[in-house]
């Protein structure tokens, strides 16, 4: 809640490869509102695909944009299913946007799984090198980045349809305690 008001955004956080963008697509039409992927917001923005921002300017830079399209994003009146980059959740600024605008959902999924899921993916910057090596690194380096969120649902084992279903049932249940 923020300002006496319900939360008005769902934002889908968690590791590369754990559905955000997927679920995100699906919990939007299954609530009736839009979706927004903040990748592709980042690439609208900046007339640039990921790897080549992260080519030509690093990820320093590639993070401000992050910032400044998530805080674009959140600050939309209707409300929207907002699947975030794995990463921005490593700003405490991205932190605070996300706490302040929006339900957080952190989707979690067994490195083994994540690696399945992305391991034919040449979009990710950060993935180059030995995967297996890349992914069980970041996950060590992030495993407490996505603590923050007000409920986390670990995908290895769901399905889509399962996973939309629990975060539509907490959605509704925080709007409700809060119009009470």
């Amino acid at each position: 809640m923020r300002d006496g008001k319900p939360l008005r955004h769902i934002v889908l956080i968690g590791f590369m490869g754990t559905g955000k963008s997927t679920v995100g697509r699906l919990l939007a039409e299954r609530l009736a509102c839009a979706a927004c992927d903040v990748d592709a917001e980042i690439v609208k923005r900046e007339g640039e695909a990921i790897p080549a921002i992260f080519a030509n300017r690093g990820e320093r830079e590639f993070r401000a944009a992050e910032t400044a399209a998530l805080g674009a994003v959140l600050g939309a009146d209707d409300t929207l299913v907002v699947a975030t980059g794995g990463g921005a959740v490593l700003s405490p600024e991205n932190r605070e946007l996300m706490l302040r605008h929006g339900f957080v959902v952190a989707l979690t999924a067994d490195p083994e799984q994540v690696i399945a899921r992305v391991s034919q993916d040449e979009n990710r910057p950060l993935l180059q090198g030995d995967l297996r090596e890349r992914v069980y690194k970041l996950l060590e380096d992030r495993k407490h980045a996505y603590d923050f969120a007000h409920m986390t649902i670990d995908t290895t084992h769901l399905g889509v349809d399962e996973v939309v279903e629990r975060i539509a049932q907490g959605f509704i249940r925080s709007i409700s305690q809060h119009s009470i």
